[in-house]
């Protein structure tokens, strides 16, 4: 059985590797100079070569060879942090959704002449505004929250620590080629903003909470003075 495990995370891991490499920079740029014109369609196209190679694969990890026992079920109290998680992703679907473009997601708009650009949002342009000052990829962490959100057997848990590491990598390789169309600004974006958790924006407003707190108490303190 532990074969069978090990062939099903291998699956998963070509299939992220595959749907990885389709996007990196070298590859999409080679493609670019051969079809040249047609390059606008790359994008459509991977969409649905990820996802016809997507269905068969997930048809596969819940198969009825599958069906063992759970490892993992959030039961009881846990019951409102796994609500807790669906809610929070949902969140962030939903402000993503204002920011993002699904017609630039799905490769629909790169079919315009003008094509589009490397950014998913709405303009097209860079964008850091609303959930964006967050976390820079909110959709991924909903991704993360999704998936764990679940009960699990041990299959489930394979696929979802390898979808995780895929999240991880993959998002990497994203803003590498948005380092190349934005330059320093989107570096400053980086070292202002987290990628998935928003433990900058935390720190940030427990700093500015110090911070007034500081002030306040200075204030206090001078007025003591005067009255002195």
């Amino acid at each position: 059985m532990l074969k069978e495990y090990a062939l099903l995370a291998l699956l998963w891991a070509a299939y992220c590797a595959a749907h990885s490499t389709l996007i990196t920079v070298p590859v999409t740029g080679f493609f670019r100079r051969v079809s040249g014109d047609g390059f606008r369609f790359y994008r459509l196209l991977f969409n649905i070569f990820s996802l016809g190679t997507l269905v068969p694969l997930v048809s596969y990890s819940h198969s009825n060879r599958w069906s063992t026992a759970l490892i993992f079920a959030w039961d009881g109290s846990l019951r409102g942090v796994q609500w807790a998680f669906v809610a929070v992703a949902v969140l962030l679907v939903i402000a993503g959704a204002r920011h993002y473009s699904l017609l630039q997601f799905l490769g629909i708009r790169q079919l315009r002449r003008d094509g589009g650009r490397g950014a998913m949002t709405e303009s097209g342009e860079f964008d850091c505004s609303g959930v964006l000052g967050l976390v820079r990829h909110p959709w991924y962490t909903a991704v993360f929250l999704f998936l764990w959100a679940r009960d699990f057997n041990f299959a489930g848990f394979t696929v979802n620590v390898v979808l995780s590491a895929y999240l991880v990598v993959g998002t990497i390789l994203e803003e590498r080629k948005l380092i190349l169309e934005f330059g320093d600004r989107y570096r400053e974006y980086q070292d202002r903003v987290s990628m998935f958790v928003p433990l900058k924006w935390i720190l940030r407003l427990g700093n500015r909470r110090t911070e007034k707190a500081g002030s306040r108490a200075g204030n206090a303190n001078s007025r003591k003075e005067i009255l002195r």
